[in-house]
C-alpha cells in the first residue's frame, strides 16, 4: 500500500465515509440538499451551521438526516465579536442532534472542545496557518484541514 493510499484509508476510518473528501462548510450554500448528495456519493458533507439561527439548525440536521443514511458534520466557525453569535446555543443544538463529528473554523474552538468531547463528538479544526494547526493540536481537536 502506497503512502497516499494509507492516508486515504485513514482518512475514510476517520470520517466514516468511503472516499477520504471532506466537503467544507460554505455558508447559505452547504446546507441539506449539498451535503445529503454529497455524503450519498461517497464522501463527507458539512452543514454551514452558522448560516441558520440554532432552532433552524435542528430542524436541518433531521431534514439531512432524512436524506441520508451517511455520515455528514455540522461546522461551528466561531468568530471575533462584541455580540457574538449564542454559539452555545449552536453547540448544544448539534449535541442534542446527535451529529458527531464538528468542523470549527475562525477563532480557537478551546472553549468548546470540553463540551464536543464529552458528547463524543470529533472535531476537526480548519487552520489557515501551522501557527494554528499546532495550536489547535495542543488544545485538543482530532484532525486539522
Amino acid at each position: 500500500m502506497s503512502k497516499l493510499d494509507a492516508l486515504m484509508a485513514r482518512g475514510t476510518d476517520f470520517l466514516g465515509s468511503r472516499v477520504a473528501i471532506m466537503a467544507g462548510a460554505m455558508s447559505w450554500i452547504s446546507e441539506r440538499h449539498l451535503v445529503s448528495a454529497m455524503s450519498n456519493a461517497g464522501g463527507f458533507g458539512v452543514i454551514a451551521g452558522g448560516a441558520m439561527p440554532p432552532e433552524i439548525l435542528s430542524a436541518e440536521i433531521a431534514a439531512t438526516k432524512a436524506m441520508t443514511n451517511k455520515p455528514f458534520g455540522v461546522n461551528l466557525t466561531i468568530l471575533p465579536s462584541i455580540n457574538p453569535p449564542p454559539y452555545a446555543e449552536y453547540l448544544q443544538a448539534i449535541i442534542d442532534s446527535g451529529v458527531k463529528i464538528v468542523e470549527t473554523a475562525g477563532n480557537s474552538p478551546k472553549d468548546f472542545i470540553g463540551r464536543m468531547k464529552d458528547a463524543g463528538i470529533t472535531i476537526v479544526h480548519k487552520c489557515t496557518s501551522v501557527r494554528h494547526a499546532l495550536s489547535a493540536e495542543r488544545n485538543g481537536v482530532d484532525m486539522i484541514s
